[in-house]
């Protein structure tokens, strides 16, 4: 799946391998500096001091990193995705509930060409994806992401499990 995962983006005039290996550094500096950042928010938010990086620049390094590896990279990418998990997740810490869903909306597709049927990672933004649904009002979307998403939890953890249960509570209280 290593083709797959490192997808180019399709286009009149193909880019030069050159600039393709240039794009991969890129992204895997920007992908470290990105969790430098975070480290050193949390470092910093912790010891009390009263600088640390706001979300809105994480979510700006996100963006610009986006916008850039997107010109040579497409969105199923492994790069791409990941910066766009980034995203999303900076968006559900400041309460962008739109934001953060249109962020799951382009990560679950690949996501679950990825990863195993069964994986807990796609399970996990389904269950995002359903919980983001329902806070945004959408109820036949959230229910139809939460049902898939204990679908797959039934098979990875049995389907006994206390998380299982909560879930298929959540859906009884809407």
């Amino acid at each position: 799946q290593d083709k797959e995962k490192l997808e180019i983006r399709k286009l009149n005039d193909p880019p030069a391998a050159e600039t393709v290996r240039d794009m991969i550094k890129y992204a895997r500096n920007v992908i470290e500096e990105f969790r430098r950042a975070k480290h050193y928010k949390y470092i910093l938010f912790n010891r009390f001091l009263d600088y640390f990086l706001p979300p809105s620049e994480l979510l700006e390094i996100c963006e610009l990193s986006l916008d850039k590896m997107g010109a040579v990279f497409e969105d199923s990418n492994v790069y791409m995705l990941h910066m766009m998990y980034q995203a999303m997740g900076v968006c559900l810490y400041v309460q962008d509930w739109e934001g953060a869903l249109r962020y799951g909306q382009k990560i679950i597709r690949p996501y679950s060409k990825h990863y195993p049927s069964y994986s807990l990672n796609v399970a996990s933004m389904w269950l995002k994806l359903g919980r983001l649904y329902m806070a945004l009002e959408n109820r036949t979307a959230g229910v139809k992401a939460l049902k898939r998403a204990i679908a797959i939890m039934e098979v990875a953890h049995g389907k006994d499990h206390p998380y299982i249960s909560e879930i298929k509570k959540e859906l009884e209280d809407h």
